[in-house]
């Protein structure tokens, strides 16, 4: 999956520190995230900037992460504007899962996350007063009142079931993303993860299901989300009765039927390709 980025090692710890010529830099602005120009898209370092870019970038950032020894730093949109600056560009930020090596496709995702936490907490949600970026802690907090908000991390399901051999692949209405998925959905408060199976399968599909085992987690930065996957076998009817506002479709599929067109970014599709290639003591003992 995305965050499996070995030999390297993603260091989340926070610091404050300054940015060198060699450190890498993250510029996003309105939805779209600033590469390298050409084919091949890259993270731009600061040495790539000219001399009173570089300058100019380098005064307005902050350090996000470390992987192994290469520092990551967010230029703040907010106080820089990009100029035509020679060989960079924007890009959708849908570029993101796209990007190679793996790492580096990590490290934008990441980087998003903690764009949209700082973007969306400029201001307090109790007094309006303006909030500053702690010196302790990856937080914001309030020079009024002192309420201190941390980047958001919603609990979210992904329940890939089975029956007599099939497994329940769905499509997603009015979005843009059209390849085959699993059922998902948020946890709410005073649910347990298990309680948002039952829940969202029966809200999205009207399937009610049994035997539901946990089989991984991910961090997923795209949406602020910390994923958790289930197995569960059908318990009834396989009949399904389609949430349209939710769903475009929903279908049992045997293996050899389910395309091919899958890649190993997240865990809905580690999960499908699992059931796919026929791994079912491995879907059953929990492990890949």
């Amino acid at each position: 999956m995305i965050q499996d980025i070995f030999p390297h090692v993603f260091h989340n710890e926070f610091e404050v520190k300054s940015p060198t010529d060699d450190s890498f830099f993250y510029y996003f602005s309105d939805g779209a995230i600033c590469l390298t120009e050409g084919d091949t898209k890259a993270v731009p370092r600061f040495s790539s900037l000219s001399e009173e870019d570089r300058s100019r970038f380098k005064s307005h950032c902050d350090f996000l992460f470390s992987i192994d020894h290469m520092d990551f730093f967010l230029v703040d949109e907010a106080s820089v504007t990009l100029t035509d600056t020679h060989g960079l560009c924007l890009n959708k930020v849908s570029i993101l899962r796209e990007l190679t090596p793996m790492w580096l496709s990590f490290s934008a995702v990441c980087a998003s996350q903690l764009h949209r936490f700082y973007s969306a907490s400029r201001y307090c949600g109790c007094c309006g007063a303006e909030m500053i970026k702690s010196k302790k802690e990856r937080s914001m907090v309030c020079s009024s009142c002192g309420n201190t908000v941390y980047p958001k991390i919603s609990p979210a399901v992904i329940v890939g079931i089975i029956h007599d051999g099939k497994l329940l692949l769905t499509k997603y209405a009015g979005r843009e993303y059209t390849r085959y998925a699993l059922i998902a959905g948020y946890t709410e408060f005073g649910e347990t993860l298990e309680d948002t199976v039952n829940r969202e399968v029966m809200e999205e599909v009207g399937l009610r299901v049994k035997n539901i085992r946990y089989y991984k987690n991910q961090p997923w930065g795209i949406s602020d989300s910390i994923l958790v996957g289930y197995w569960a076998e059908l318990d009834g009817s396989p009949q399904v009765t389609l949430d349209e506002t939710e769903l475009s479709t929903a279908v049992w599929m045997a293996p050899e039927d389910i395309p091919d067109d899958f890649t190993n970014i997240s865990l809905t599709h580690e999960m499908i390709l699992l059931f796919k290639n026929g791994k079912i003591n491995e879907i059953q003992e929990g492990n890949a």
